[in-house]
Order: structure tokens, then C-alpha cells, then sequence
């Protein structure tokens, strides 16, 4: 692509500080970047039309992590480290509501409901027992008890009789956030390039040469906000997980308020605009949904169908409107990887699944490792 005089003067040249990827991490790292040095030139760069990975494309859950999750975590990780995972995701959702507001991405407190199938009993009884034993460890971050009981109030089917309810868990509109995000982001001066595809980068002495699909440029700093495309660019510990999700028709009466976990989180729905969002099944074929490729499969786009029926919305009449999907970057293990890669290259990524929670904080974090 050959560049004009005047696009190369006003978005290429003289750049302090570049950041890969659009998303939640990477537009908050580049306004803290903005914070910390007022006059410097920021770009962000973006390879898709919107955000590519799943900023764009989440369920828009405020949460973070239902109790079987929490519990499954405990089996990886030490008591004090899913601590610090969950304080960390509760200071991340309120860093986004204080960037933005939460009239403006529409937040709702309305709980979050952790269903078990009837197949189910001994993941449920295993909740049931320790239970108490969360609800202490978590004590210190939210001052009362996040985890109680409550009756299948919603009437779905083939689950049991009774919920783990969660008082501090709330919804967004993803999109509105975006939105929001974005338009902060540009107020202040800083510059998004979309459809602007990273190739390749060097580190040279005291800057990093950068070659897109369509221009190369200099810049002082590089910072990598990509998460599930981080193996492309990156050497670290990061697989692609997608995630494939549908949204109902609107549904006339939908009684259906909250948000909901099943199966160890691996199946989550809520109501949005008189719709039911359903999404997960990843679990069902762990190899296939590792991939950056977006796109759905029959096998879980029919399991998700099948549980609306059967479980969800078992006498209510639906339709499908529309289905997609979206690419995180998980690992073996839950700590995001915020780093100094060498002089002048940094990264934060693998945010696994929980970018809504944790992705303002990180970015934060992102920008301050620059002095």
C-alpha cells in the first residue's frame, strides 16, 4: 500500500507508544498511557473491522467465577492464588464501571444463578459442602456471603430443585460498552487504525520496527493486547479458546432475569432485550474450539439448542435470530501474563474468559510497566 505524504505526517510517523489489539485491554492500556505521558502519540492498531477477539462478542457477564468454578480452580491453584483471581476480577469490573459509568454500559445487579442438572447430584452436593468454606475464604473481598440457596424459582427443567445464588454478579451491554470505550479513547487523542494487520516486529536499539499488511513504522514502544491471538505474535503460554454463542428472537412475557451458569461455566446464558443469550459447549470438543478461526459447529450449536428446550425455555415457543462466536486465550493456569518481553516489547494476555472482569485492570497494568 503506498501511503500518502499526508497519511504517513499524521498517523506514522513520531509514534511513543503502539498497542495491538482494540479490545478492553488493549483500549485501557493506551488511556492509561495517555494518563501517565499527556503528550505522548499513541496508535492502536486493530486487525479487524471491530475488535477481533471476544471483546466485541462476549456474553457480556459481570461476574467472576461461580462457585463450582471457583472450587474446580482450588484443584490447580492455591487458596491464596484464586483469592487474588477473584479480588482481582472484582477490582477490574469496578475500574470499568468508574471508566465508564454504569448507566452507560447498562449494568444490572441482578444476581447470578448457578444451575446443576439432575445428573448432576455430586457436583452439586460437593457446592453444597463447601459452600461455607468459600463464602469464608472469599469474606475479606466482599464483607457478607456471596454464596446462598435458592429455590428453582425460574421453573426450568430436568435441573435441580435448587440454586446457588450469588447477590454481587451483574450484566453489561458489551456493545454499548465498546462503544463507550472507544469513543473515550479517541476524545483523548489517540489514534485507531482498523483492518491494519501485524506481520512481523524487531526490536532495533532504542525503538521497535513494525511491519503491517499495509505500511512498516517505527515506534518506541510496542505493547501486545491480543490474548487469544497472542501465539502469532508471541512465545508465551496462551491457547485460543472460542467460544460459540446464539441469541433468541425477542420472546413475548420473558420471566427469565439474570445470569446463569451451568455445567462448571462451561454453559451461561442470560436475558438481554427480551432475548435469552446462550453460549458455551466448549467442553464438548475441547480440540476443535482451540483454534483462532471463527465460525460454529453443529455439535455444539445443536447442544445449545437442545438445552434451551429441555431445560431453559422447555414451554416456551423460541426462534434463533442469530448465532457467532468469539476467541479468548486461556492457559493452564488462570493468572493473566502481564510482562516486560524485552527493552522495548511488552504483553498482556490470556485473560482466561474473564476479559469483561479483569480486562480494564490489565490493560492498567499493561501501560504501567512503562516507567
Amino acid at each position: 500500500m503506498n501511503l500518502s505524504y499526508w497519511e504517513i505526517k499524521s498517523w506514522c510517523s513520531n509514534i511513543d507508544y503502539t498497542v495491538i489489539g482494540s479490545g478492553i485491554v488493549g483500549l485501557n492500556c493506551a488511556l492509561q498511557l495517555k494518563a501517565q505521558f499527556p503528550k505522548a502519540n499513541i496508535l492502536v492498531l486493530e486487525k479487524g473491522m471491530l475488535p477481533q477477539g471476544a471483546s466485541t462478542k462476549n456474553a457480556g457477564f459481570a461476574c467472576f467465577g461461580s462457585l463450582s468454578e471457583i472450587l474446580d480452580d482450588l484443584d490447580s491453584h492455591s487458596e491464596e492464588e484464586v483469592f487474588e483471581l477473584v479480588n482481582k476480577r472484582v477490582k477490574g469490573l469496578e475500574v470499568l464501571k468508574q471508566t465508564l459509568g454504569v448507566h452507560t454500559i447498562d449494568y444490572q445487579r441482578y444476581g447470578g444463578f448457578e444451575l446443576f442438572r439432575n445428573e448432576d447430584s455430586q457436583v452439586f452436593e460437593d457446592c453444597i459442602a463447601r459452600r461455607q468454606i468459600i463464602n469464608q475464604l472469599l469474606e475479606p473481598i466482599f464483607k457478607a456471603n456471596v454464596f446462598s440457596l435458592q429455590p428453582n424459582s425460574f421453573k426450568f427443567k430436568n435441573i435441580k430443585e435448587q440454586y446457588i445464588f450469588n447477590q454481587f454478579e451483574g450484566q453489561i451491554d458489551t456493545g454499548k460498552m465498546m462503544e463507550a470505550l472507544v469513543f473515550k479513547v479517541q476524545s483523548k487523542g489517540i489514534k485507531i487504525l482498523n483492518n491494519c494487520h501485524i506481520e512481523t516486529f524487531s526490536e532495533e536499539f532504542n525503538r521497535v520496527l513494525v511491519k503491517t499488511n499495509a505500511f512498516e513504522f517505527t515506534t518506541s514502544k510496542l505493547l501486545i493486547a491480543t490474548n487469544g491471538f497472542a501465539r502469532q505474535l508471541l512465545d508465551e503460554p496462551v491457547k485460543p479458546a472460542r467460544a460459540q454463542v446464539l441469541i433468541t428472537k425477542p420472546i413475548a412475557g420473558l420471566h427469565i432475569k439474570g445470569t446463569f451458569h451451568l455445567d462448571k461455566g462451561y454453559y451461561y446464558f442470560r436475558n438481554i432485550d427480551n432475548r435469552i443469550l446462550f453460549g458455551g459447549g466448549r467442553n464438548l470438543d475441547f480440540k476443535t474450539e482451540e483454534t483462532t478461526e471463527f465460525g460454529e459447529t453443529h455439535i455444539i450449536q445443536n447442544k445449545l439448542e437442545e438445552l434451551l428446550k429441555t431445560a431453559i425455555l422447555p414451554e416456551t415457543k423460541f426462534e434463533i435470530d442469530h448465532r457467532w462466536s468469539g476467541i479468548m486465550g486461556v492457559g493452564e493456569q488462570k493468572r493473566p501474563i502481564v510482562k516486560q518481553l524485552s527493552n522495548h516489547v511488552y504483553c498482556g494476555v490470556r485473560l482466561g474468559g474473564m476479559g469483561v472482569a479483569i480486562g480494564s485492570i490489565i490493560g492498567k497494568e499493561l501501560a504501567q510497566l512503562i516507567e
